[in-house]
C-alpha cells in the first residue's frame, strides 16, 4: 500500500537537504506542502491522501482559494512550484503515473482584492480566546500581534525576547531582506504579551530534555521556539472558529491589520513602512474601499442621502 503525502514529504524534504538545497529552501518547501495538506483535509476532506488520490483539480482549486485569499501572483507561482517539484519527485520514485500539476498554470491573483475580517467578528474572536493556561496566553498574545502588528507568520516566529519593549511598547521586527522596522503596539497587543512573558518560564522548564531556546519570544509546549509550521497549525485553528476554510490562513490578520489602518483614516506611506514593504505600489493594494466605509463616504457626501434621512426622522 502506498504511504500517505504526509510521509513523502519527509521523505521529499530529506531529498533536498541531499541534494544540497538551503535550509532556508527545505523550510519554504515544506511549509507550502503542509499548507496544500492543510488544504485537502479541510477543504475536500484528504485527511493524508495517497499520492494517486489528489488530481489536477485539486491542484487548482488549491491555487484558487490562495488568490481569493488575497494571495499575489508571485506568491501563487512559488507555492505552484512547490507543489509541482514534490509530485514530480513522487513519479520519479514511482508513487503516482502523472504528476497533477505538470499543466497547472497559477491564477493572475494580485488583481484580487485581499480578504480582510470585519471589526465585530475579530473583535468577537479576541475577546473569546481563553487565558487559563500559558499555551492559551501564548496563543491569545500571537493573534493579538498578527492583528494588531501586520506581522508574517515568519516574523513572528524569528521574534526573541529582546525584540519586545514593553516599557515603550514597541517591536523591533526582522523583516524580508534582513530589513528592520520598529513597531509601536497598541494597548490590547501589549497586554497580551504581559501576561504571556510573565508566564513565559513555564515553558522553558518543560519538555525534559529537549532543546530549549531561552531568546526565543514564542516557545512552544517543550521550551523551544515555535516554528513556522506550529504557528501556522495554531493560529489557522483558531481562525476556524470564525472565518471559512478558505480565509481561516494568518495572512488574512495581516490584511486586516492593513484595511482597518487604512479605513481609520492612516496615511498610505505609513501603513508601507509598518507592514515593512519596500514598494508603495504593494501596499496600494489595500486602498480599496470596504462596504461599510462606502456607507459612511455616500452618507456623509450625498445630498439625497442627508434628506432621506430627515425624511424618515
Amino acid at each position: 500500500m502506498s504511504e500517505g503525502l504526509l510521509k513523502y514529504v519527509d521523505i521529499f524534504c530529506d531529498f533536498l537537504k541531499r541534494k544540497g538545497s538551503s535550509q532556508h529552501t527545505v523550510r519554504a518547501y515544506r511549509l507550502d506542502l503542509t499548507q496544500f495538506l492543510d488544504f485537502l483535509r479541510e477543504e475536500l476532506g484528504l485527511d493524508d491522501p495517497r499520492p494517486s488520490e489528489v488530481d489536477r483539480l485539486a491542484v487548482r482549486h488549491f491555487l484558487g482559494t490562495l488568490a481569493r485569499g488575497g494571495y499575489d501572483r508571485a506568491s501563487l507561482a512559488r507555492k505552484l512550484s512547490a507543489v509541482r517539484s514534490f509530485f514530480g519527485f513522487l513519479r520519479r520514485e514511482g508513487a503516482v503515473e502523472v504528476n497533477p500539476a505538470s499543466s497547472v498554470r497559477p491564477p493572475k491573483g494580485g488583481g484580487r482584492l485581499p480578504r480582510f475580517v470585519d471589526v465585530g467578528r475579530i473583535e468577537a474572536l479576541l475577546d473569546s480566546l481563553p487565558k487559563g493556561t500559558v499555551l492559551e496566553l501564548r496563543d491569545r498574545a500571537i493573534l493579538e500581534l498578527l492583528y494588531g502588528a501586520g506581522l508574517r507568520i515568519g516574523e513572528l516566529v524569528r521574534l526573541d525576547v529582546d525584540s519586545l519593549d514593553l516599557l515603550t511598547g514597541t517591536l523591533r521586527v526582522r523583516g524580508k531582506g534582513k530589513r528592520e522596522r520598529v513597531i509601536p503596539l497598541g494597548r490590547a497587543a501589549l497586554s497580551a504579551l504581559r501576561s504571556y512573558v510573565l508566564r513565559r518560564g513555564e515553558l522553558l522548564s518543560q519538555g525534559g530534555r529537549r532543546p530549549k531556546d531561552p531568546r526565543a519570544l514564542f516557545l512552544n509546549a517543550w521550551g523551544g521556539r515555535l516554528t513556522e509550521r506550529g504557528a501556522y497549525g495554531l493560529v489557522r485553528r483558531l481562525l476556524l472558529r470564525f472565518l471559512s476554510p478558505g480565509d481561516a490562513h494568518p495572512h488574512i490578520l495581516r490584511h486586516t491589520f492593513a484595511t482597518h489602518l487604512l479605513d481609520g483614516g492612516a496615511d498610505l506611506r505609513a501603513v508601507k513602512d509598518l507592514l515593512g514593504h519596500s514598494r508603495l505600489s504593494t501596499t496600494q493594494v489595500y486602498t480599496h474601499v470596504t462596504p461599510e466605509k462606502l456607507k459612511s463616504i455616500y452618507a456623509r457626501t450625498h445630498p439625497r442621502a442627508e434628506r432621506k434621512a430627515e425624511e424618515e426622522g
